[in-house]
């Protein structure tokens, strides 16, 4: 359990951290080029480490299409829109909309696994986080002068979590059943999403990032090292231990490590950004609390005996 806590904080840690990283970059390369320096930072040690391991085997072609399913959504889409959304937004903002992953794949379990179902909490976890994501977006302030959102932004940023929380379904479904080590599969994942990026990527220009030693920084070891190759390790972890919808709830973390990151780097953090950022943690432990009823309602004697994934 010890070891499951230090992951939830670890991801949460590294998530959180994230936007900081793409909005230091944001000025100097574009939301591809960045997506593409991520993944390529994050992709190489998680290669040297699967074959130290040797956890890749030829046979694993068979699942090809699982894995490019994965890499193109999951990975290349995903994190061109949040380094997109990021962009336009303040990193504080863009990493409690981040957060929000496990709002959608709560919606989505209930709808495409059969051992995951919504009750009422669970509902009401929803409409909370729902809440949560309108207050941080406030889209009536483009009526007004008074320091609008980024609607756009805000909708890349959307897109981004959502697509993300789906992953959790489709790897629950289909890849957690053929009981690959986790390394293999975030493996073929980060290289074929690499090659996604690398085709339909402007790279020209890229090395300007090198004039800011601190967004350099921030690609090679916050996003590559840290925010994909460790957390990417991390989440398939959490995702064997506790489930879909457990495991995306590890972002919990994400929008306070944002918020305090965008503060100490002077953004404006006021009284409708914290209650944003309450109403998506209580709309996350609601949604955890509401999943841990559901199971246990469906314990039969028999299953009480058995192993519940």
């Amino acid at each position: 359990m010890i070891r499951t806590y230090t992951a939830f904080l670890l991801l949460g840690l590294f998530w959180g951290s994230n936007f900081i990283y793409m909005k230091w970059a944001a000025p100097f390369i574009s939301p591809g080029q960045i997506s593409f320096l991520r993944v390529l930072f994050g992709f190489i040690p998680l290669a040297v480490l699967a074959w130290r391991n040797g956890v890749l085997r030829l046979g694993q072609i068979r699942y090809l299409h699982h894995f490019s399913m994965m890499a193109a959504l999951a990975t290349a889409f995903s994190y061109f829109a949040m380094a997109k959304g990021t962009a336009l937004l303040p990193c504080g903002i863009a990493g409690v909309l981040g957060g929000s992953p496990a709002i959608f794949t709560s919606i989505a379990s209930a709808v495409f696994l059969r051992n995951e179902k919504m009750n009422r909490l669970m509902v009401c976890g929803v409409a909370l986080g729902m809440a949560g994501i309108t207050l941080i977006a406030r889209p009536w302030s483009v009526m007004s002068s008074d320091d609008p959102i980024s609607l756009v932004g805000v909708a890349w940023t959307i897109e981004g979590a959502i697509v993300f929380g789906l992953s959790y379904i489709y790897v629950r479904r289909f890849l957690s059943p053929i009981n690959l080590a986790p390394l293999a599969i975030v493996t073929w994942q980060m290289g074929l999403a690499l090659l996604i990026l690398f085709a339909l990527t402007d790279l020209h220009g890229t090395g300007q990032i090198l004039q800011n030693g601190r967004a350099a920084a921030g690609v090679v070891i916050g996003l590559g090292l840290l925010g994909t190759g460790s957390s990417f390790l991390l989440y398939y972890f959490l995702l064997q231990e506790l489930g879909a919808v457990a495991a995306s709830g590890a972002v919990y973390i994400t929008p306070v490590i944002a918020l305090l990151i965008g503060w100490a780097a002077g953004e404006h953090v006021g009284q409708l950004e914290i209650v944003a950022m309450l109403l998506i943690l209580g709309s996350i432990a609601m949604l955890e609390f509401g999943r841990q009823r559901t199971v246990q309602s469906d314990i039969t004697p028999v299953q009480s005996a058995m192993t519940i994934e």
